[in-house]
Formats: structure tokens, sequence, C-alpha cells
């Protein structure tokens, strides 16, 4: 319950404070008499969650409150998504979510403000070496990736939160902890085609041991997620196998026939790691892990985290602070203080020729000038819409590259590293190599 309590509290921050990049979204769970998918059980669960979350509008411009979630009748949910298997519906539970399709302008947003505010943020640069005084973290010794120098940033505590690779960061600072992170592979499936409700749709297949799925409307198409396993790897080059693809889409099949998903259909795939728990790996963490290093007998003023969802990081990040200060964080209220947000029309670009392309060329100059762009891939996934576009190999892909002062050599690296970097989103890695080669044939041809 506290960490429900949390959740809503955060949810509703990200909506009041980034009313144009998250926004509410209606979720359905269809219900068919069996296990705890009951008309009765579903309405007590959601008598909870309203009384969990009656203050879930406070302070929200209408158009981003959520309303009360309800039991619907079966007339009614087949209304609201054509298509779902009729056989012995009973009806569905409908309730409220937040959703946030461009979560790279979020982060990059959040940069934005982080710097207004004082910090200073840094682009490739690789913290290495922990300076140590009298058994005391003072700092990190870190290389500048673009310009090969070597920085010393100097403070009285040093915070490990590298993501899936904080036990990484942590041994090499000072000591391995494998209670920090237990890599589960997640993914997320972009298909090609129009979805047949403006709802998220929760499934689960007869089987058992099935994951509850979502299928859900994604900028015109459907998406599909987020299945997740174990994961033996480590924490790049990370995507789930053909067979666990399969798997997802026979799933959703399953418990939907009329949808049929088939492989060919896939576009993306979006994949990458969150923490586990247990043995297993399968099963999500639902609590951050936060590790003194000092109190474990390592390096004092050294304190690795690993959080469990964006939704409730900036309340993690609290009580790391708290760790780190010795006391509570006095935190301000910051919902009137966001400065001026990048407007869509500079980032949103999804142009499927050269004429659109032309029209974002000034919004994609400004985001070079103002966020640290180095590379095209950070360009194309982490600042802008560009990502979304099918045919960005190769002519598009190359006439980016004019936006910088890059030779030749320079050009035919960063297309390959773009390539690769896309390769795993990309359902056919036949597919997405031979864009690679046509791309590099194009720019030696420039």
């Amino acid at each position: 319950l506290i960490r429900m309590r949390e959740s809503v509290m955060e949810r509703r921050w990200f909506l009041r404070n980034f009313p144009d990049l998250v926004a509410p979204v209606p979720c359905l769970m269809p219900l068919y008499r069996r296990g705890l998918r009951r008309r009765d059980v579903l309405r007590i669960a959601l008598l909870a969650n309203e009384l969990l979350s009656y203050d879930r509008n406070t302070g929200l411009r209408p158009d981003r409150c959520l309303p009360a979630g309800r039991i619907v009748s079966r007339a009614e949910t087949l209304r609201r998504y054509p298509g779902i298997d009729a056989d012995k519906l009973e009806g569905a539970a409908l309730w409220w979510d937040a959703s946030m399709p461009d979560s790279q302008r979020l982060l990059m947003e959040l940069f934005r403000w982080s710097a207004d505010r004082g910090a200073t943020v840094l682009n490739y640069v690789h913290a290495g070496k922990l300076l140590v005084a009298n058994g005391k973290a003072c700092g990190i010794e870190a290389l500048d990736r673009c310009s090969g120098r070597m920085h010393e940033f100097r403070g009285q505590v040093v915070i490990n939160a590298a993501g899936p690779w904080v036990r990484q960061t942590a041994a090499a600072l000072d000591s391995d902890y494998p209670a920090l992170f237990r890599p589960t592979i997640a993914w997320n499936i972009l298909l090609d085609r129009p979805p047949p409700s403006d709802t998220m749709l929760a499934v689960q297949a007869a089987d058992p041991e099935g994951q509850t799925l979502f299928v859900q409307p994604f900028k015109g198409r459907l998406l599909v997620g987020t299945g997740h396993a174990r994961w033996n790897g480590g924490p790049t080059a990370v995507s789930p196998t053909d067979g666990q693809l399969a798997q997802t889409l026979a799933q959703v099949n399953s418990a939907m026939p009329g949808l049929d998903l088939k492989r060919g259909e896939i576009i993306r795939v979006f994949s990458g790691l969150l923490p586990g728990r247990g043995a297993s790996g399968r099963q999500l963490s639902d609590r951050p892990v936060i590790i003194d290093h000092g109190r474990q007998g390592g390096v004092r003023n050294l304190i690795s985290v690993s959080g469990v969802k964006l939704t409730t990081a900036r309340r993690v990040a609290d009580r790391v602070l708290c760790r780190a200060l010795g006391r509570r964080v006095t935190r301000r209220d910051m919902s009137d203080s966001r400065p001026s947000a990048v407007r869509p029309e500079v980032w949103s670009c999804s142009a499927a020729d050269s004429e659109g392309l032309d029209k974002c060329t000034p919004g994609l100059r400004t985001l070079i000038e103002q966020e640290a762009v180095v590379h095209l891939d950070d360009l194309v996934l982490r600042r802008s819409t560009l990502w979304e576009i099918n045919n960005l190999f190769p002519e598009m892909a190359s006439r980016l590259c004019e936006l910088f002062s890059w030779d030749a050599e320079r050009r035919r690296a960063e297309l390959d590293r773009l390539a690769a970097a896309l390769q795993p989103m990309i359902a056919s890695t036949a597919g997405a190599a031979e864009r690679r080669k046509s791309a590099s044939r194009h720019e030696a041809a420039m």
C-alpha cells in the first residue's frame, strides 16, 4: 500500500509538471469468471485504488485529471474494444493511468530543468577511478571520451546511479554487491497495424504461467508489452530472442484470437534491462536497493543505488540524498519553476520524405546547439522522434549528417554507429544489415 501511494503521488507530479509529455490513458481488463478476474474481486480492487489515490488530481489541469475506475458492462466492453473475445465475457474493469510516449524528451527536459537549477550535466564522460582520502570517497577521476582528457570532480559524497551498469561500476570503484542489480530483460513490440481502440487493454493467456500483457495505441500503431525474462548476459546488446517475441505474440493471440498478430508486422522492438528479484530473476523487483558502501565495510561516502521504475525515480533520489547528507532533505515545491519546454515542433519529426525533413531542419539545428548532441544517434534516438522513420536509410540518414561539420570519414563512422544503435530495435536483423550497407554505399558515393 505504501508503494502504491508513492506511485500515485509521483504520477501526479509528472502529470502536473510535464503535461506536454505525460497524459491520461484509459485501461481495460476483461473479466471472464475465472481466477481473480471476476467482477466482485475487481470491484474491491478498484475501490481500494480509489481510496489510495483520492488526491491523484490535486493541482492538475482539467485535461490531465484521471477519472475514477469502475466496472463496465459486457456491452460497453465490446464497444470500447471491438474484437475482444466475447465468450463468457462478464464485462471489464476500467481505470485510468498515465502514459509518456516520448520518454526520451521527458529525460531531456529533466536535464534542462536540472541545469536551470544549477546542476552541471556532462555528456560522454566516463567515471573511472574513485578518489579516496582517509578511507572516504572525495571525488571521481573521469575521462572525457570526446577530447580524451582526464578530469577530477571533487565532492563530499559520490553516488553511483548507473542503471544496468550499477554493479559493474560499484565493483570498479569499490566492491561488487549482487543484490544491487539482478538483470531481467524487458521488451515491447511495435506492430505496423492501426490500434482497434484508443484504450489500453490488459490481456492474459489461459496458461496460468502467462504474463499479463498490455495492448495499447502508440502513435497510430499497436504496441504490445511488456514481456520479461531472466537475462544472463551483460548490460549491452540487450535484445529478446525470436522465440520470446513469438511467445509474446502467441500469448496475446491466445487471449484475443481476433487480433491475429503476425511476426511479419513487427517494425520495432524496444528492449532493455530492469532489476529482477529472486534466484530466477524472472520476477521484476518492486523495491529500490540502496547500498552505503561504508556501512558494508567498504569506502565511506560512496553510495550505490538501483531504482525500480521511472515513475518513482525522484522519490528514490530523495532517499539517496537523505542517506548521503545524513538528514532529511527539505524539498521546495518546484511545480511552477520548470523552465520553458522545448516545443514539439522542434523535436517531433517523423517525416517520410526529403521535403518533410527540410521542415524539421531548423528544429534539429536547435537541438544540436542546445542539447550537447555529439553523435548522430544522439539526435535520432535521444533528442527527437527521427527513429520513427522506417525509411531513414540511406538518403535521409546521410542528409542528417549535413547538419554537422563532419568530413566524409566521420560521416561514414556516424552512419555505421547509428545503424548499430538501431539494429536491436529493428525486427529483421537482415533488413537492418542491408540498410547499414546501403547507407555506407550511399555516403561513399557522395
